[in-house]
Parts: structure tokens; C-alpha cells; sequence
């Protein structure tokens, strides 16, 4: 019911309202008993002094005063809509004059009570407003406009979107272009049809089942425009275009500031439909035009009336309304995507004797960054570190705790401490964090010299071993607790790692999901394994591709959660390419040690490395006994290269410094540094490591 008083005759709204800066709006008034009388046409509350009487010499084309009195645009009377404007030029608002509104003279408009009423409107742009607002990314709210427009309001329809769409409150920069995004048009089948959707009804007299003759003065239906229109418009500054879409109000087709504008946008050879079938409407989004909308209707159907150009003004607002928004849903998932991929490897490394390979995706429906990681961290000894973790939830928190948790991991793992502490110092670091969000994680360490793997478990989902021949098992690791819950021993489970194994880590985001458990999703993915390991029989099937084959087993409504898989398949080192001995530190350590690596190069015919080997390896021994206390470690592996580990219990890192000339010693690391191609420290638990690496000769090379 209507609050104001009966006496005042106020109306009462019961439609749509526009923004309350001049945009007109449908309203349906009510008499005294209730029952509705028209549909009329009412601006902003604002009160609007009434407009001097035009003389007679005036053009019929005025500016019509806006809410306030003004005529147009003042260059800061509202946000900068990035269009084209002349030097010293003030935009107008394009309207459709007196004469032009009344149609042309002698003109057969549609029958009395052919259009519809004002509820009809109504219901019209509340169906199609929904329609539109019901897409989230571009296209979709775009082909909403369509489908709600064709043909019951239009018998076809041409969007233009800006190239690129301005995000936000960022500023274009050059020339405006318009590019067609979509175009709908009547199938030749339904032109004419006269079906209860259409509306208005075909004029009485037209021939049976609705379809008028094109006649002379129109080729064709008018409709050619929907597949023969210009792809791209660049607009002018200050062109007949750049001032339509600046006045924000739709207009009909043969207004003069239509007739001067379609063409710029259509192509100068363009037929445009007469006598009010097509009107141009501009999409003007929060903060600027981003496009138009022309709306065009057959020759043999009722031209279009003054209160259409409000339902084309309420549906060019709702689309650009939601283009703003998909353009801003586009930026945040993109912009999620980046953020969660620059947490995640740019590559992974590829140690001798394991490949690697790993997937991720991010969730289907949520422009949410999530907390899924995964790493491979080399570590001495040609051994690798599999890491994979989820935090709870999906946000920035999430993302901040996940990356911090991934850096302390490889700081961890830099320290080469056993899985086992990793997740207890892990667990302190989520408590420090001082966060509700819990974490899961599983940490594995792979030695390819002893074919073993050694792994801890967060409460994570637990891996799947993929055997040679096509067995796959779910490997029993202890399961553990979440990192952040505090006051929990972490186990950890050593398991064999045969050559041609491939180790399968994931997150729960691919097994689980809302049609299944997470012990259903583990039982098909370890049958999803068996038959792909089938397709090759003995062989381990490529890498690259099983996990692919992994990603097919998620169907339309299993991509709950995002998702991050690791793969590492397992070739170890021979024992035949190792050699390993342990030392006494004392002083003829140092030729001991160049005798047996002489003997190990002669196995492997690499004599031409036996003068470097010897220097190097004399010198990082020779420092090693100085200080050491007990046993030291020499190992020697032939990979790719030949690389020496040399081991002490002294966990002070040798540096690199320039001796002088008086100096006895600080020459050694100087030749290392100088002869080996790679060369390093690591420190351990027990100690250190001194590793430094030669490039193989020519065939040896080859055969590895």
C-alpha cells in the first residue's frame, strides 16, 4: 500500500528504482480504490524546477535539464567515465526531442492497446534483470542480456564491450575501442511466430501466424545488423558516439544523435532499421562507460515507444553493473591464482636417481587462494625431501601461514634433521604463529644410494606406492596429529624404495570431496593407478602423464577443495657406482685417501679425473683431520658427474677466503673453488659434509 497521503497523490513505486541521479524509472501508479491506473515515468526525488518554455526558433534537440537544473556533465560533477572529449568541449546527455518522441508525421504507429501496460514492463525487467544477475563471469551475464532480451523484447541484440574493460578505479590509457563481444539474433524459423513471449502482439490486420513482407523501403528485416556489424569501433574524440555514450540515457535509432552514432559503431554501411526499431544504449558501469547495447526489432513488428527506452535503460544498468563485477571477480581470481602459484616451485629440481613431476589446482568455484603446497628440497648425498601440507581454510590467511610453513620446512630441511623433528619444529613454528588455523603435512626423505625412503605424517592423507608391474598400496605411515595443535611426538616409518616405484603424494582436495569420503577417494584413486599402470605392463608407466591420468578421476563436483600432487619416481643409484669408506683422522689419512679414490677412478675408467680427484680430495681431508675427533666419511658417486662427499663431526662451515702471501695455509678451499665444477657445505646432526663435483669425460658421460 501506499504511505503517502491520499490528497497528495503521491505514486506509489512497486518496481524497479534507478540510482537517484536522473535515471529515470518505471513506476505503476494506484487511484484512490487501488486499482492500477497507467504506467508512468518518474525521475529522482530531487525537485526539478520546470523548464523555460522553448522559443519558436529553438531546435527541438535541446539538452533536457537535469535534476538541479543543469543540461549535461560538468567536468567534476561525477567519476571520470574515460571517454574522448575535445579540448574546451562540455559534454551533452544525448536525448531524443519533442518531435522526434511524437514519431514521424503520417507515421502508422501500432494499434490502441497493442503495447504493453506498465506492469507488463515491470515483470519484463524483473525477469530479465534476474537473468543477468545470475552470471559471475563475463560472458555469462553477457548472453544473460541476450537471452533475456531476444525476442521478447528485441528481435536481436549487439553488445559492445570496452578493449581492454578498465578494473576498478584503474585509469585508461590511449583510444577507446568497442569490440563486439556478442551478438543474438531471431533464428529465421521463429521471426514472425507471434508467441505469447513476445511482446507487443502483432498489429491486427497482419497476415496469419504474424510475419509481414519486408517491405521496399526495408530491405530485408532489418535484422542483417546482428551478422554484418563492425567487430571493432574506435571511438572518436568528440564524434557523435563518444557524446551518446557520455549522456548515459538510452536513445532511439532514428534520433539524429542515434543516426550519427550507429554508424561510427556499426560501419558506415550498415542499414539501420526506421521508424524507432533500434535503440543505442549506453552501459555505463560505477565509475565509466564500459560498452553500448543496441537493441533492434523487425520492420513487420511494433516499433519500440517511449517507455521502452526505460526498460533498455534498466537492462543496460543491470548488465554493466554486473560486467563491473565480473571484470573485478576475473581480477581477484586471477590475481589468487598468481598469489598461490608464486608460493609454490617454479620448478623442481631433478637429482640424480628420482624424477619428479607435480599438479596443482586451485578450486573450481572459489577465487580464494588456498593453503595447499608441495615442495622437493635436494639434500646431501644426492637424497631428496618430498614435501607436501594443506592449511585449514581458504584466505589470505591461509596462504600467509601455508608460505610461511613452506619456508621453515626448507630451512629445515637445509639443516638435514629427520623428518621427524621437521614436523616438530613445524608444529612450534604454527604455535608461534599464534593462529587457530591447523596445517597437515607429510615429509619423506629418498636416499638413492640405499634405495629407502624415510617418512613422517602430519594427519595427512597417507601415500600411495605405485609398484613396478602395476601393484599399487596405500603405504602404512603413523598417521600423527595436525601441525598446530602442540604437545605431540611425531613418528616417523623407514619403508624400501625398489627402482621403478613411483611415490604418489597428494592433498586431500583429491580424494575428498562432498559426494565422498576421504577413504573412498584413496581406494579409486589406488584403483585409478592399477589401470594406468596396466596400459604398460612391466614398465612404470611416463611420469607426465599419470599424473594427468590422476586429475581425470575428479568429476564435475569433486573439485571442493584445491589440489596439490607430487610424484617422485624412483631409479636409484647402483652399488656399483658408489664407493664409501671410513677413515681415522689421523696424518697419513690424506694419502690413504688419495689411494683409494685413485683405485675407485681405475674401476670406473676415469683415469683422466685422477689428478684433479687426488688434489681436491687431499685437500678437504687434510682439514677434516685437523679438527676431527672421530671417524671421518670419504664417498665417492659416479652419476652424471662425479661427485666426493667428505664427512666430519665438526659442525663448523668451512669459507671460502683469499690467503696472503705469508699465510701457510687457506689455500685448499681456494683450489676447490677453482678446480670443481659445483662445491659446498652442509651441516648435520652429527657434524658436516664437504661435497664438491667434476664433470664426467666424454663417453663416460654418455653411458650416464
Amino acid at each position: 500500500m501506499c504511505d503517502a497521503p491520499p490528497d497528495h497523490g503521491a505514486p506509489c513505486a512497486t518496481g524497479l528504482d534507478a540510482p537517484t541521479d536522473g535515471t529515470p524509472r518505471v513506476t505503476e501508479q494506484t487511484d484512490s480504490h487501488g486499482g492500477q491506473r497507467n504506467a508512468a515515468v518518474r525521475h529522482s526525488p530531487v525537485p526539478t524546477p520546470p523548464p523555460a518554455p522553448a522559443p519558436a526558433h529553438a531546435s527541438a534537440e535541446a539538452p533536457r535539464p537535469r535534476p538541479g537544473g543543469t543540461t549535461g556533465d560538468a567536468p567534476g560533477d561525477r567519476p571520470d567515465d574515460g571517454l574522448p572529449l575535445p579540448r574546451g568541449a562540455r559534454p551533452v546527455r544525448p536525448v531524443v526531442s519533442a518531435s522526434e518522441a511524437a514519431g514521424p508525421p503520417g507515421g502508422t504507429g501500432p494499434a490502441a492497446g497493442q503495447h504493453p501496460g506498465g506492469g507488463e514492463r515491470l515483470r519484463f525487467v524483473g525477469a530479465a534483470t534476474r537473468r543477468i544477475a545470475r552470471g559471475i563471469d563475463l560472458d555469462e551475464i553477457v548472453l544473460g542480456l541476450c537471452r533475456a532480451t531476444v525476442p521478447t523484447f528485441a528481435d536481436a541484440i549487439l553488445v559492445y564491450l570496452r578493449d581492454p574493460l578498465p578494473v576498478g578505479d584503474e585509469r585508461p590509457v590511449g583510444p577507446v575501442v568497442l569490440r563486439l563481444r556478442r551478438t543474438d539474433r531471431l533464428p529465421e524459423y521463429a521471426r514472425g511466430m507471434g508467441t505469447d513471449s513476445v511482446w507487443p502482439p502483432e498489429a491486427p490486420g497482419a497476415p496469419e501466424g504474424g510475419a509481414r513482407p519486408a517491405t521496399a523501403g526495408s530491405p530485408g528485416l532489418g535484422l542483417e545488423l546482428a551478422d554484418e556489424a563492425a567487430e571493432r569501433c574506435e571511438v572518436r574524440i568528440g564524434g557523435p558516439l563518444a557524446e551518446v555514450l557520455r549522456g548515459v540515457r538510452p536513445v532511439f535509432g532514428d534520433s539524429s544523435a542515434a543516426r550519427a552514432a550507429l554508424p561510427e559503431l556499426l560501419g558506415e554501411d550498415r542499414h539501420v532499421p526506421q521508424r524507432r526499431r533500434t535503440i543505442l544504449a549506453p552501459l555505463r558501469g560505477r565509475r565509466r562507460v564500459i560498452g553500448a547495447a543496441v537493441f533492434i526489432r523487425r520492420p513487420d513488428r511494433a516499433a519500440f515507444e517511449g517507455d521502452d527506452l526505460l526498460v533498455a535503460a534498466q537492462l543496460a544498468t543491470h548488465t554493466a553493473l554486473g560486467v563491473d563485477k565480473a571484470v573485478l571477480y576475473g581480477r581477484e581470481v586471477y590475481i589468487a591464482d598468481e598469489l598461490q602459484r608464486t608460493m609454490l616451485p617454479d620448478s623442481l629440481p631433478q637429482p640424480t636417481g628420482v624424477r619428479l613431476a607435480s599438479r596443482y589446482l586451485p578450486a573450481a568455484e572459489t577465487a580464494r587462494v588456498g593453503g595447499d603446497w608441495y615442495d622437493a628440497i635436494p639434500l646431501p648425498g644426492n637424497r631428496i625431501a618430498l614435501v607436501v601440507g594443506d592449511v585449514m581454510g581458504h584466505s589470505m590467511t591461509s596462504a600467509a601461514i601455508m608460505g610461511q610453513l613452506r619456508t621453515t620446512a626448507q630451512t629445515l630441511a637445509g639443516l638435514d634433521l629427520p623428518p621427524q623433528e621437521v614436523l616438530h619444529h613445524l608444529d612450534e613454528q604454527a604455535q608461534r604463529l599464534g593462529s587457530d588455523r591447523m596445517a597437515t603435512c607429510l615429509y619423506a626423505v629418498y636416499d638413492p644410494v640405499s634405495h629407502r625412503i624415510v617418512i613422517a605424517n602430519a594427519g595427512h592423507p597417507p601415500p600411495i606406492m605405485l609398484h613396478r608391474g602395476g601393484r599399487a598400496e596405500v603405504l602404512r605411515v603413523p598417521p600423527g596429529a595436525p601441525i598446530g595443535v602442540g604437545g605431540v611426538d611425531f613418528e616417523a616409518v623407514e619403508l624400501d624404495a625398489p627402482a621403478g616405484a613411483t611415490l604418489l603424494l597428494y592433498t586431500d582436495g583429491l580424494v575428498e570431496s562432498r559426494i565422498r569420503d576421504v577413504w573412498t577417494g584413496i581406494e579409486q584413486l589406488r584403483e585409478r593407478l592399477i589401470d594406468t599402470a596396466r596400459l604398460t605392463g612391466p614398465n612404470p608407466p611416463p611420469l607426465e602423464p599419470l599424473c594427468d591420468e590422476v586429475l581425470g578421476m575428479l568429476g564435475p563436483g569433486d573439485r571442493d577443495d584445491d589440489i596439490a600432487l607430487l610424484a617422485a619416481r624412483f631409479e636409484g643409484i647402483a652399488p656399483s657406482d658408489v664407493a664409501y669408506w671410513f677413515l681415522d683422522p689421523r696424518p697419513q689419512t690424506a694419502r690413504q685417501a688419495r689411494r683409494l679414490a685413485r683405485r675407485a677412478l681405475d674401476r670406473w675408467g676415469l683415469t683422466e679425473l685422477t689428478d684433479a680427484v687426488e688434489l681436491l680430495v687431499s685437500e678437504v681431508i687434510t682439514n677434516a683431520v685437523r679438527y676431527a675427533e672421530r671417524p671421518i666419511t670419504l664417498r665417492l658417486l659416479r652419476t652424471d658427474v662425479l661427485r666426493c662427499e667428505v664427512g666430519d663431526d665438526v659442525p663448523q662451515l668451512p669459507r671460502l677466503r683469499q690467503a696472503r702471501p705469508s699465510d701457510e695455509g687457506g689455500r685448499g678451499l681456494y683450489l676447490v673453488n677453482k678446480l670443481a665444477r659445483r662445491w659446498g657445505a652442509t651441516r648435520l646432526s652429527t657434524g658436516k659434509v664437504v661435497w664438491f663435483e667434476l664433470g664426467l669425460p666424454g663417453p663416460s658421460a654418455q653411458g650416464h
